[in-house]
């Protein structure tokens, strides 16, 4: 879990989430990352009661990279505020297949979240129900058969990346769930959550914060290598 840390002080923790890492717990039952970091602290600081730790944000199971969880309850409600008010700049590395596309885009579509299948369904113009939608992607790389995007989040709906570039005609590499044509063989997505830029809720100091991408994945590892 130590690893994993790649950010903390007394008020916040910022993991690097692996594929298939729940972020909080779910009908699955499976321990989460909320419950794993808090065994490790306790156990790391040698803390007698219960440790307090509060969720920030979430991202998807089968996307890795970085998730914000506060340590007292003064940082999460300003840090839940700030994810509100869109104060916590988000950017996404997603790996799609090789397409003519702009170099650059601003992608707006309506999102609705159907429950039956836990999925994103995207209309092109205001539909009841539907909440606006609105990321910029970049391509910042071309592979012999995908590209990488780096993509900055204007708001945050439930797989909102997922679903507007599957729209768009590049689902990400292994999302079966958005029309890729093949899994991956570790059933995550090559979705990761690559950067954070934030003030801090209370020192108020500038926090910019870089994930690195999975280090088994051949593909990830390219990308990281191009990219500098």
């Amino acid at each position: 879990m130590e690893e994993q840390i790649v950010y903390e002080d007394n008020h916040l923790l910022v993991i690097n989430k692996k594929v298939g890492q729940l972020v909080q717990g779910d009908k699955t039952g499976d321990e989460s990352l909320l419950e794993s970091i808090k065994n490790h602290i306790k156990k790391r600081d040698d803390k007698p009661g219960n440790v307090f730790l509060g969720l920030v944000h979430r991202i998807d199971r089968p996307t890795s990279g970085l998730v914000i969880y506060a340590k007292t309850s003064k940082a999460l409600s300003r840090l839940t505020q700030m994810v509100k008010n869109r104060e916590i700049k988000k950017t996404y590395w997603a790996v799609v297949p090789k397409e003519p596309l702009p170099q650059s885009q601003r992608l707006v579509h309506y999102l609705k979240k159907n429950e039956k299948n836990n999925k994103a369904i995207i209309f092109p113009k205001p539909t009841e129900g539907a909440k606006e939608a609105i990321l910029t992607y970049h391509i910042i790389q071309s592979l012999d058969h995908y590209m990488l995007l780096e993509i900055d989040l204007e708001t945050g709906r439930h797989h909102q990346i997922r679903a507007q570039l599957s729209k768009t005609g590049i689902p990400i590499k292994g999302d079966l769930k958005y029309g890729s044509p093949r899994s991956n063989a570790d059933g995550g997505i090559h979705l990761h959550a690559r950067k954070l830029e934030f003030i801090h809720p209370v020192t108020k100091e500038n926090i910019e914060i870089t994930a690195p991408v999975p280090g088994q994945d051949a593909i990830w590892q390219a990308c990281e290598t191009g990219s500098r």
